[in-house]
């Protein structure tokens, strides 16, 4: 399956121990992609210098997609965000239900999503797409994990983002379909891979339990990635992922399980 995939790692999660910049120059010379988080985290020259192909970052900084004031919030902080990926040449730009504090917990929790913000939220992300088209940049919309890493995040579920993005069905509005959140949420991987695939845009996956590179908990994922060829994805595929030792050896290790 070699040269079937386009392939990235987080480098948030990788050589922690590091600065930046280095860890962004390994891999790239290590041949894989860069994703990066909250772009204010970073200093942008740096990001430019490190001569790295950014697979994604967060695109906005603050907001929410089902009440006025947060996606005013939201659209505001995307645009932002639409300048530096467009400074970085970042391919995609990441979305939530609702913006991310400490620990990956939600700012502003939501326990129970009515019709009226489900309305909102489409609302919201048809504005996006607008944007989107406005400045030649893409969106995705990223599920995540209820139970263990994001309680209280409002369209955290695989069936909600597909749901959301499928209903605009806008070519610059896409998913970025997060297995490791799939497992912990759902399961039955390969299956929601076929139904998201019209929509997708980016595939990332860590291992569960422990969320690291392949091959250290429960999930074939040589078997997804020969599921995800036979559809015929080609896209990029992400490692968002710790290294439960040493991070080349974890790289090796992903590469191995999508690319050959």
């Amino acid at each position: 399956m070699s040269g079937d995939f386009v392939l990235g790692a987080c480098a948030e999660m990788l050589w922690r121990d590091r600065p930046m910049e280095w860890r962004l120059r390994r891999l790239t010379e290590l041949g894989f992609e860069a994703g990066i988080w909250n772009w204010q985290a970073h200093d942008l020259a740096m990001l430019e210098r490190s001569g790295a192909k950014f697979s994604s970052m967060t695109g906005y900084v603050a907001g929410r997609l089902a009440d006025d004031a947060g996606a005013d919030e939201l659209l505001a902080t995307a645009r932002r965000s639409v300048e530096v990926g467009k400074r970085l040449r970042v391919a995609r730009l990441n979305l939530h239900g609702t913006g991310l504090g400490d620990g990956g917990l939600p700012v502003t929790p939501c326990e129970r999503v009515t019709g009226a913000m489900w309305i909102k939220a489409r609302d919201t992300l048809a504005r996006i797409a607008d944007l989107a088209d406005e400045t030649g940049v893409v969106f995705m919309l990223e599920n995540l994990n209820l139970p263990v890493d994001h309680p209280g995040t409002p369209f955290a579920r695989v069936a909600d983002t597909l749901a959301l993005v499928s209903s605009v069905d806008r070519p610059r509005l896409k998913l970025n379909l997060d297995l490791y959140h799939v497992q912990i949420g759902e399961g039955d991987l390969i299956g929601w891979c076929r139904r998201c695939l019209p929509w997708i845009g980016e595939v990332q996956i860590a291992d569960v339990p422990g969320r690291m590179e392949p091959g250290t908990g429960e999930i074939n994922y040589r078997a997804v990635a020969g599921a995800l060829k036979s559809m015929g994805y080609r896209g990029p595929v992400c490692l968002e992922a710790f290294a439960s030792g040493d991070a080349e050896a974890a790289l090796a290790s992903f590469r191995v399980a999508f690319g050959g």
